[in-house]
């Protein structure tokens, strides 16, 4: 019996109808279904003084969630699907992503394509496209506290309030360097259009195997984003005298203190998204960013000289 996953945010009626519906069309077909709710990549946060909570990278599959599973759908936002990658990579499972969100940027398909998408997902007309996703770990002397997966960005900055955080950085064996900024992001080709990008990071296609540092507001004219090779480990050591907070892709963090360091480098797993027509980056830029569209309006109606 075939085996498919469903994902979806429990929170959105949209979504919890969908994918009921899915279910029992699969069921019909003689699929065996395993259904899971996004909040199980949810990591949480820790608090000050308390303890951090750690949870494995690769255990975090929902029950039923395994290596035999031909796919899955996540059926969500943006917020959604990077929770079910952390979810499901570890496994290799791909996922089509359905948009029943605002931006929806990650996503491949809307929730009135669905029943086509599904006729295309069961006969194995799609490709697949990997992305590559980060490993995050805060490490306390040589003790490992917190780590998760990323695929979009892990930033580092100081709450509540926000001000100067001063950061040494080490990418791979170069020589370290100082940043005085609001704080840091690490972002993967994926992250480039997301935090990234509004910090003023450059768009990196996602075939390009590489990472970047964006410093945040920083308070220096020769502080810019770096693009590097995603074989380097990135290190850095908070240099301030109160807790840092680092957030992984917007919805799981902890606690950074003086004295921790935070690690990254590129995951053995990876992140398989369904295309359902062959991957364009720069038509997904343009419709949701109205990147390389013309300036200038172009009448139709007369001839141009």
């Amino acid at each position: 019996m075939p085996k498919a996953g469903i994902i979806y945010n429990d929170i959105k009626p949209v979504a919890c109808r969908a994918a009921v519906e899915l279910k029992d069309k699969l069921a019909a077909d003689g699929w065996e279904v395993c259904m899971a709710t996004g909040s199980g990549g949810i990591l949480g946060y820790s608090r000050p003084g308390g303890l951090v909570c750690h949870t494995p990278i690769d255990s975090l599959a929902p029950p039923g969630f395994d290596a035999e599973m031909s796919f899955a759908v996540v059926l969500g936002g943006d917020g959604t699907v990077l929770a079910a990658f952390r979810q499901v990579a570890p496994c290799g499972i791909p996922l089509l992503a359905v948009n029943t969100g605002h931006m929806g940027f990650l996503t491949e398909a809307y929730v009135n394509q669905l029943p086509a998408a599904l006729e295309m997902l069961k006969t194995g007309e799609f490709e697949i496209e990997q992305r590559a996703m980060l490993s995050v770990q805060l490490f306390r002397d040589d003790c490992l506290l917190w780590e998760a997966l990323c695929l979009n960005e892990m930033v580092i900055h100081r709450e509540p309030l926000t001000s100067m955080c001063h950061f040494e950085v080490v990418i791979g064996r170069h020589a370290p360097v100082d940043i005085a900024a609001d704080g840091l992001i690490i972002s993967t080709p994926t992250g480039s259009t997301a935090y990234s990008l509004s910090a003023g990071g450059p768009v990196v296609t996602p075939g390009v195997p590489t990472l970047q540092l964006v410093p945040i507001c920083p308070h220096s004219l020769a502080s810019r984003a770096l693009v590097f090779a995603d074989s380097e480990t990135v290190t850095i050591f908070p240099a301030n005298s109160n807790p840092l907070v680092m957030v992984v892709d917007g919805n799981a963090g902890c606690y950074v203190l003086p004295e921790d360091r935070v690690q990254m480098q590129r995951s053995p797993y990876s992140a398989h998204f369904i295309r359902l027509q062959p991957p364009e980056f720069f038509r997904i830029l343009r419709e949701k960013l109205g990147w390389g569209l013309p300036h200038i309006a172009k009448p139709t109606s007369v001839e141009l000289p």
